[in-house]
Parts: C-alpha cells; structure tokens; sequence
C-alpha cells in the first residue's frame, strides 16, 4: 500500500518530469529564436555592404559633380573679371560715342557720308552696277538672305536657318 510519503514522492517527480519537459520546450524556442536572428544578422550584413557601395559610389559622383562646379565658379570668376574690364574700356569710349552720335553734321559724319557716296558712285559706274548687277560690297554686306520655307510641322531638332549673309550656301 501507498503510503502518504510515496504518493509525495509520485507527485513531486511527476512535477519534475513537466517542469524539465517545459524548460526543453523553451530551450528549443530559444535556439530557433537564435538561428533565426543569426540568419537576419548575416541577411544584414550583406545588404550592408551592397548599401555601403552604394553610398560610396553616390559621393564618389557628388566628388566629381563638386569638382565640376568649382571649375564652372572659376569659370564664371573670370567672365566677371573680364565683363568688368569690358565695362570699364566701353565707359571710357562713351563720351567719344556722345559726340559722334550727337553731332550728325561733324566733320567725321561728314567723311563717312563723302566715302559711302563715292564707293557708291564707282560702283554705278561699272558694267551692270546699276542695272541690277553686283553690288558693292557695303550694299552686299547689308543684304539679308531670303528666308527659306519653314515645313508645315516642324520636326524635333528643325531650326530657322542662321542671317549671316550667305544665300543658299554661297559665300557673299
């Protein structure tokens, strides 16, 4: 027969058999947990590096971009430099332009009109100066192409052709 000191003893081990069943059951949660968190460390880690190349293939262009820059500022220091220069020999011409401009009867106002009439007048005199032949070269300088016909829709790229004198390709 059982007495009440074995029934004790019974028990006690019964609760010791689920309490170690227990502590297994969360070691081997824990040990999943762990190899889980491993794998994302290591998932990570290379997604780490790929990001860390990344970043430095980002500053390696924002380097080159700055190095650009710099040269584009050092550019533009000396468009400075030289538009202040410009600026300063234009206002020293200024007051010439004043009087040339605010005396139309001057002397040199005068002697331009005199060459113009004579180069023209020499010019009338040649065969077919006058009759619509070649004209002076003053006169042909002046002259402006025709433009040429603009297609109904223009294509992308399709540009007016540049005024610079010359007519269907050929020179002045």
């Amino acid at each position: 027969m059982l007495n009440a000191v074995w029934v004790a003893v019974i028990v006690a081990a019964a609760f010791w058999v689920v309490g170690v069943c227990a502590a297994v059951y969360v070691m081997v949660k824990a040990a999943r947990l762990m190899s889980q968190t491993a794998a994302a460390v290591t998932s990570l880690r290379e997604r780490q590096d790929v990001l860390i190349g990344r970043a430095d293939a980002t500053i390696d262009r924002a380097s080159e971009q700055l190095v650009k820059t710099d040269a584009i500022t050092a550019s533009m220091d000396e468009v400075t430099a030289s538009m202040a220069e410009l600026t300063g020999r234009v206002t020293a011409l200024a007051p010439l332009a004043r009087v040339i401009a605010g005396s139309p009867g001057s002397p040199l106002g005068k002697a331009a009109a005199l060459a113009y009439g004579v180069n023209r007048a020499l010019w009338m005199r040649l065969p077919g100066g006058g009759s619509g032949g070649p004209r002076p070269p003053a006169a042909r300088a002046r002259m402006l192409p025709r433009p040429r016909e603009a297609p109904e829709a223009p294509e992308p790229g399709w540009r007016r052709p540049a005024l610079n004198g010359r007519r269907d390709g050929a020179a002045p």
